[in-house]
């Protein structure tokens, strides 16, 4: 009797430890058909942070310039070594791909056939890069060109300043300034989803990056020296530089913000990043401005075919500009959700202070 008490409790232990080994083996966490937990961005390769976009991303204003995008074969996308691209110095990321293009409309950032200055599709670019590097994040600044066509409007507020008995530009933008930002607003949401299409066709979803749609800062403000108002620095007129640094700005960022909303972006908002670093702001010392001033190559009007690009730097964010933009992109991806402003803090540099969200 006692040997049969002992046989059935043997065979009771036996069987408990065939059942815990089963479900070591076959437990829930590894049942067929139950997705396992994401380890980042699918594929291989390194682990990258993409710059999409216009001038203000491809580094113009900044120096440097790659031969291949400084004039080469009609190529002047201007991208810089020095662009904010390559300083972004978030956890985990060992690559940085610049595909910004100067002058760049967002149908150009988008998928389609639209070029600028020769090259292609950026969202097609990304398509290509995906296959040997891992995308952790993917930041566009894209919309000044289109409608607002940002850099016309600068051109025609220096005309202004130049024809002194007649109108301020600013009066003209006052009446369209709005409706130019509304019609951009489309064309910047369809290029933010192609790129999230573009990612979501490589097997992305979109726990697996992020896509930050950021806006532009004023390049000049209205508080500078008079002595600098002129062809040596930024001659414009002091009203015009105050709607476009109080109005003009704000209106285009919110434009940029209803893009990013849109299309379930985080929203970064550089409305008023350049404060006290704008061109000229330095006076004697341009050292401390974060933008270019009015910049002639006089080397390039030497040469037709480089002498149209001779004024192309001004009113860019310098190097010492993409360095601060950097860092405040930098605590910004760190921070993984939510949007915010690129503001200056005690120490000088910009940082990325959360959006307070009502409720």
């Amino acid at each position: 009797m006692r040997r049969l008490r002992w046989y059935w409790g043997a065979l009771v232990l036996a069987c408990a430890a065939l059942l815990a080994g089963f479900f070591v083996f076959f437990g829930t966490e590894s049942q067929p058909g139950r997705p396992q937990p994401r380890q980042g961005p699918p594929g291989t390769g390194p682990l990258t942070v993409v710059t999409m976009g216009d001038s203000t991303v491809s580094g113009e204003g900044a120096g440097q310039y790659t031969a291949a995008t400084n004039g080469q074969g009609g190529n002047w996308c201007h991208r810089s070594p020095n662009a904010f691209a390559g300083k972004i110095a978030a956890p985990g990321i060992t690559a940085h791909v610049n595909l910004g293009c100067s002058g760049a409309p967002a149908e150009q950032v988008a998928l389609g056939d639209v070029k600028q200055w020769t090259e292609g599709s950026q969202a097609q670019q990304l398509a290509a890069l995906v296959k040997d590097h891992r995308v952790a994040a993917v930041v566009i600044a894209v919309g000044a060109n289109d409608e607002p066509k940002f850099s016309n409007q600068v051109n025609d507020c220096f005309k202004a300043w130049f024809d002194a008995g007649g109108p301020p530009c600013s009066t003209a933008l006052k009446q369209t300034w709005q409706s130019k930002v509304d019609a951009m607003v489309p064309k910047v949401a369809k290029a933010v989803s192609d790129v999230k299409a573009v990612l979501a066709a490589a097997g992305y979803v979109p726990a697996d990056y992020q896509l930050i749609l950021q806006s532009y800062a004023a390049p000049i403000g209205p508080d500078l020296p008079e002595n600098l108002r002129t062809l040596d620095g930024c001659p414009f007129r002091t009203e015009d530089l105050r709607w476009i640094a109080q109005t003009g700005i704000g209106v285009l960022s919110s434009g940029l913000k209803a893009a990013a909303r849109q299309t379930g972006a985080r929203f970064l908002d550089l409305a008023k990043a350049g404060v006290k670093h704008e061109a000229c702001s330095g006076g004697a010392n341009p050292a401390t401005e974060w933008f270019t001033r009015l910049t002639l190559q006089l080397a390039d009007l030497a040469q037709a075919e480089r002498a149209g690009h001779a004024l192309q730097e001004s009113f860019h964010p310098n190097a010492a500009g993409h360095t601060a933009i950097a860092n405040c992109l930098t605590e910004f991806i760190a921070a993984k959700d939510g949007n915010a402003s690129c503001l200056a803090g005690a120490d000088g540099k910009l940082h990325a202070v959360p959006e307070v969200v009502a409720r």
